[in-house]
């Protein structure tokens, strides 16, 4: 993203980004992985050469451990775009934070050339 050297237009950047926080889905921060497990079971067919369960699981951070939840797979869809809504706005965040950042830095250089003093 190019940040311009005006205020006013970095404003109006950072005004349409800010519009754009609202999220309509939950959000979870978390990654998504599909593995090929064995069950345990000792009547099944997994544990005599046979093809492997597939099942999708979550990994994620709470309070500094990682842990992993099994996915249902009727959620399976639901969960990938919450993720995807968990990463677009942390890129939104990523954004606004550049543009109130530089919206900092030229302030004074804006209010200088106005007054005509550069």
């Amino acid at each position: 993203m190019r940040i311009p050297a005006h205020p006013t237009v970095i404003r109006q950047m950072l005004d349409g980004r800010l519009k754009k926080l609202s999220s309509r889905s939950p959000i979870l921060a978390a990654s998504f992985c599909t593995l090929d497990v064995r069950c345990g079971r000792s009547a099944c067919r997994c544990g005599h050469g046979g093809p492997l369960h597939r099942v999708q699981r979550l990994t994620f951070k709470d309070r500094g451990k990682t842990r992993t939840v099994h996915v249902p797979k009727d959620l399976v869809m639901d969960v990938r775009l919450w993720i995807a809504e968990h990463k677009r706005l942390k890129a939104l965040l990523k954004e606004i934070h550049a543009l109130s950042l530089a919206l900092v830095r030229t302030h004074v250089r804006h209010r200088r050339l106005k007054a005509g003093r550069l």
